[in-house]
């Protein structure tokens, strides 16, 4: 199926982009008519791959986050999230909830946890060295059918 509208957002890895991209991605698919409670799974599951990003794919280092996102005529929406970071090299073993990388205890290891629970699907594809893909999609029950 081909979508009907799309937008494609890149930024640098700082703490301080994940506000904008999260806003960014909201903004984007305001114009399916989102329920409330629709348009605050996207937003938590933006922030939690962004960030995901940023902590744990650049680490000390600064890098490019770029996310794609897609409408679909039955009102399913696709986003992409991508870094060029460091990889994982067990992408099993980091989506399990309370696994993290993270040894100065600052994070809890549910990122993926959390963004399963508010996604319909999540995907991620991984390559140490190379970076992470990580691609979401859930199907709105949006009022409005695609202006």
């Amino acid at each position: 199926m081909k979508a009907i509208n799309e937008m494609t957002l890149s930024f640098i890895s700082r703490s301080a982009n994940e506000g904008f991209a999260r806003a960014a991605v909201a903004s984007f698919f305001v114009q399916l008519d989102p329920t409330v409670e629709e348009m605050s799974d996207i937003k938590t599951a933006i922030s939690e791959a962004v960030t995901n990003a940023i902590v744990h794919g650049y680490r000390d280092n600064l890098g490019k986050v770029q996310i794609h996102a897609r409408i679909y005529p039955d009102n399913r929406i696709y986003i992409r999230v991508k870094d060029q970071g460091c990889g994982i090299p067990d992408v099993e073993k980091a989506m399990e909830p309370l696994y993290t990388t993270c040894t100065t205890g600052e994070r809890a290891g549910l990122g993926f946890a959390v963004m399963q629970s508010f996604m319909d699907k999540v995907r991620v594809r991984s390559s140490p060295g190379k970076g992470t893909t990580v691609i979401l999609t859930k199907k709105l029950s949006s009022k409005q059918q695609n202006a």
